[in-house]
């Protein structure tokens, strides 16, 4: 089954290395929002249920097992829309000539694996 693209664009203003000020706009499709929304919902219905056992007074062996099991989905999830970002966003990037946007990708991804 295909997924929707959901398309976003944006216009903004960067300095080329030659000092050269431009300002453009990006449309971006992504193809993964609907799998992406998908596996967030399925996290946060976890996390719950998880809030619930924490209530409940469950064993702490099990809890932590559970929030191991949320953080490996989260993890995947960014995993999903960074490489969603990296086929579109970072493409239309590089042919534009964007390096800020390339210095904005360099900075999540330093948050992301932290």
């Amino acid at each position: 089954m295909e997924e929707k693209k959901q398309v976003h664009s944006h216009t903004h203003t960067h300095t080329l290395e030659d000092g050269t000020v431009v300002t453009h706009s990006h449309t971006h499709s992504h193809t993964h929002t609907k799998a992406v929304l998908n596996r967030l919902s399925r996290a946060i219905g976890h996390l719950e249920s998880i809030r619930r056992m924490v209530e409940e007074g469950r064993d702490c062996s099990e809890v932590l097992i559970q929030l191991s099991a949320v953080k490996a989905a989260i993890n995947n999830t960014g995993k999903v829309i960074l490489q969603d970002h990296i086929e579109h966003c970072i493409v239309d990037a590089v042919e534009s000539g964007d390096k800020e946007a390339l210095d904005e990708l360099n900075k999540a991804i330093d948050r992301f694996i932290k």
